[in-house]
């Protein structure tokens, strides 16, 4: 007898059961014990086993992950009476075709702002000033100039990322005539210089010449700058006025037409030194413009940049607006690209008209406005005029609010309630708090626009703060913007308080220390390869795509330690 199992319908497959059921009968009338099933008898239910089984490995793979992985609009709600946050999920992972190297990471968080990577430096005082967002928007990212400090200063930082060529050294260090060749050696001991060769100048600025690395040596210690300098005449020089759109192209130029000379010096009409180049950086500068995550610029090819600004009140207790619209005001002059109104509670009335009134005065400059963890403090903000919202509220691991005030949502539950609103609203949503690695920031971007990163980047040499060691280990000071420290040093507003002498403050955060983690690029390098990997793992090519493929399910505490390396003693870790 032969059978086929190549069934094609369900009719088909029903026939063949009323088949088996017919021999089934005829089996009871052939001779043989009753209790006993007849050979033919069993072949037919074999038959009839096979073909559904056949049947039911025909369905699509996902019958039975759905039942375990869900997007987010099930997942959720589904644990709606429990605040999650990103240890306490899993992404599932989908077939793929993507390489990560592929995967694209820029993300637009409001008309005419643009970034490569979805990265943010947080606006604290001891994490982003104009060092870090001058390396952020390098890696094509962006930084948020903290605003504890005077506002002078806040707009000279600004004008110092916004003024940034990148490969122009715009303020080197100098020597003078006068100055002894022992000087100089001493000067780069102290300050431990990688380099020995320094444009001289004289007291007005003037350029005067440039002292070469071959005569920086012990043996001429004792003459002096003056008796050893290339003369000016003999030192290879160019007008800033010369520099053009493109600074890079036009000196990559130059040492190609001036084979030998390492070094161009930029100076002005009055032959003032402005700057410097140097060959080595061109060559270095050339080589990134073919890498995949360019520097995040604007229109006019300046680097990207933001500004915190705090809803400051006067002696009344009013919102303080001549203040605030002056300040910036003077920042859109320097050409900043987005100001942030940061505050503890966003879904507050000075936030509000914070935002109300510089969205009035601005109407083309994007505002982030938080911090926030529900819908309706989104639906308050975005009418208001916010165009990016941040959420989170205590998830930092220097911040105590949670502790101290009894509030604050687990972040991943702030991020999705936040997420259904925004969408709505059709506003970008930035995840400010919480994340210690690359995973978590997969996880995050699933709901939001971009991340705000603080304590990953505390301890990058571009943060501000002296280097100190401890137990034969370097670190650098890494606050609370709540912590009393800060508190005091301008942040109170912050947290709806006031640094008055006669009251004491209710800090909500911590002083901390963060080991050193070397430069930005490193740290961004292993950022990057994370999300990428991540959203390889997913098949998605971009972000819009990670946010429509993810798939979520809650992890055990034993599942968490499994995550985890374990079971081994760890020689060297990942980082």
């Amino acid at each position: 007898m032969c059978i086929s199992f190549s069934l094609s319908s369900k009719t088909y497959l029903m026939r063949r059961a009323q088949r088996c059921s017919l021999t089934c009968e005829a089996a009871n009338l052939l001779p043989g014990p009753s209790n006993v099933k007849h050979p033919l008898f069993t072949l037919a239910n074999q038959t009839l086993s096979l073909a559904f089984s056949d049947m039911a490995a025909s369905k699509p793979p996902d019958g039975i992950d759905s039942q375990f992985y869900k997007a987010p609009d099930a997942f959720f709600p589904h644990y709606h009476s429990i605040g999650l946050t990103f240890d306490d999920v899993t992404l599932a992972t989908l077939y793929s075709e993507i390489l990560p190297r592929d995967t694209q990471l820029d993300t637009t968080l409001a008309e005419g702002l643009r970034l490569n990577i979805p990265i943010i430096s947080s606006d604290m005082d001891t994490v982003t000033e104009a060092r870090m967002a001058i390396a952020m928007a390098l890696n094509g990212g962006l930084g948020l100039i903290h605003y504890n400090m005077p506002e002078r200063q806040q707009l000279s930082e600004v004008s110092r990322v916004k003024n940034n060529v990148h490969g122009l050294i715009q303020d080197p260090i100098k020597v003078t005539p006068e100055q002894s060749i022992g000087d100089v050696l001493k000067l780069i001991e102290e300050r431990r210089f990688a380099f020995s060769t320094f444009p001289v100048v004289d007291g007005g600025g003037k350029l005067s010449g440039l002292l070469s690395s071959h005569v920086v040596k012990p043996r001429y210690a004792k003459r002096k700058v003056a008796e050893a300098l290339t003369p000016r005449a003999q030192v290879h020089t160019i007008n800033k006025k010369e520099l053009g759109r493109d600074p890079i192209k036009r000196a990559d130029q130059f040492f190609t037409d001036h084979p030998g000379i390492h070094k161009l010096l930029v100076v002005d009409d009055q032959d003032r030194l402005h700057g410097l180049f140097t060959m080595s950086d061109i060559e270095r500068i050339s080589q990134e413009r073919n890498a995949q995550f360019k520097p995040a610029r604007d229109a006019q090819f300046r680097l990207v940049c933001g500004a915190a600004v705090s809803a400051t009140r006067n002696a009344f207790g009013e919102l303080d607006r001549d203040r605030i619209l002056t300040h910036v005001s003077a920042l859109v002059e320097r050409g900043i690209d987005v100001v942030a109104v940061s505050t503890a509670h966003g879904h507050s009335k000075g936030v509000g008209d914070t935002v109300r009134m510089l969205h009035d005065a601005f109407p083309k400059l994007p505002i982030i406005a938080g911090n926030v963890t529900s819908g309706a403090a989104v639906d308050y903000l975005a009418d208001c005029g916010a165009a990016i919202i941040k959420v989170g509220q205590g998830p930092g691991s220097i911040c105590t609010t949670r502790i101290v005030a009894g509030v604050g949502i687990p972040q991943l539950t702030a991020l999705y309630v936040a997420s259904r609103a925004a969408r709505k609203k059709r506003v970008s949503l930035v995840a400010d708090g919480g994340i210690t690695k690359s995973g978590d920031i997969v996880k995050a971007l699933t709901m939001v626009e971009a991340v705000i990163c603080g304590g990953i980047f505390a301890g990058c040499s571009e943060a501000p703060g002296e280097v100190m060691e401890i137990g034969g280990k370097l670190y650098k000071q890494y606050r609370g913007m709540g912590s009393l420290a800060a508190m005091k040093a301008g942040s109170a507003a912050r947290y709806g308080q006031t640094v008055d002498p006669a009251r004491k403050l209710a800090p909500e955060g911590v002083e901390a220390l963060k080991e050193v983690a070397g430069s930005v690029d490193v740290v961004l390098t292993q950022l990057i390869g994370g999300i990428q990997s991540g959203m390889g793992y997913l098949g998605a090519v971009n972000l819009s795509e990670l946010r429509e493929k993810a798939r979520f399910i809650r992890v055990s505490p034993a599942g968490q330690r499994e995550a985890a390396p374990h079971d081994v003693v760890e020689l060297k870790t990942g980082s």
